[in-house]
């Protein structure tokens, strides 16, 4: 599979990225069927069906149960292999979120996901959302922190994972990478996206599927090729499922790069 340069970070992601919520959560949340955990072994072996098709990207954070530790723990002696994301602002304690968005708070917590995760550096770093204005999470904080963990070198890149097409407007003048919702159902940050692409920022696209409510591979691969999306993550624990996805994206990349043929001149 190809590699995208995410904005101007330097970083280069695959078009299809892996969503891990259902490597640690699945309660609070609300998708279509519910799932038990995964084994570690079937976590293992979702990781290097992962790498056979490509796919460079997985996508944490806290507030996904026990997902950065397993994740930790399957990468461990091979963590250069993966661009790392998590995010800050939310930690789930089994029953609900809780959000925190001041300067120590964040820092506190990519301790915890460093640690979890086993590395010394994360790639991107998100702030998870709860909905709440950008600006006040500016004022909290946040933003104040991720700058301190760019400049210190255990980030890469740093950015914000919103509820809305304003969330992710107001956030992208602070943002290297945004993280925004589009499906079939949901179309709002189309425009937002195109924006922060033209202004050097990484794009992720969350929730392709709506949680498993609409859409289907082709619409995953028709997302992934909208104008500014660098990569769409998808969750799951199913390696057919993730296999369909990164099928679907090398078809759609195949047919836009198919030569046009030649016409014919009568005579």
């Amino acid at each position: 599979m190809l590699r995208r340069p995410l904005g101007n970070t330097g970083i280069e992601v695959s078009p299809l990225g892996l969503g891990t919520v259902k490597f640690g959560r699945n309660t609070g949340i609300d998708y279509r069927r519910a799932y038990p955990l995964p084994s570690d072994a079937r976590i293992a072996d979702l990781l290097a069906a992962a790498q056979r098709e490509g796919v460079n990207l997985v996508d944490t954070a806290p507030a996904y149960g026990s997902s950065e530790a397993r994740i930790g723990e399957a990468i461990e002696g091979h963590r250069d292999d993966w661009v790392l994301c998590t995010k800050a602002g939310e930690e789930f304690d089994g029953a609900k979120s809780r959000y925190d968005f001041s300067e120590d708070a964040v820092l506190t917590s990519v301790e915890g996901s460093l640690a979890r995760l086993r590395t010394d550096n994360v790639d991107i770093l998100l702030l998870h959302s709860d909905g709440r204005s950008v600006d006040a999470i500016e004022r909290a904080g946040a933003f104040r922190a991720l700058a301190r963990l760019k400049r210190e070198g255990i980030i890469r890149a740093v950015g914000f994972s919103g509820k809305s097409s304003v969330d992710a407007g107001a956030a992208m003048p602070r943002s290297e990478v945004l993280m925004c919702t589009i499906n079939a159902a949901y179309r709002d940050e189309v425009g937002t996206v195109r924006n922060a692409a033209h202004r050097g920022v990484g794009v992720l696209v969350k929730k392709p599927l709506a949680r498993g409510f609409e859409g289907d591979a082709e619409t995953i691969a028709e997302i992934a090729y909208l104008d500014g999306v660098t990569s769409v993550v998808v969750g799951t624990i199913d390696p057919d499922h993730l296999a369909a996805n990164a099928a679907a994206i090398r078809r759609t990349c195949d047919s836009r790069h198919q030569p046009r043929a030649s016409a014919r001149s009568s005579t």
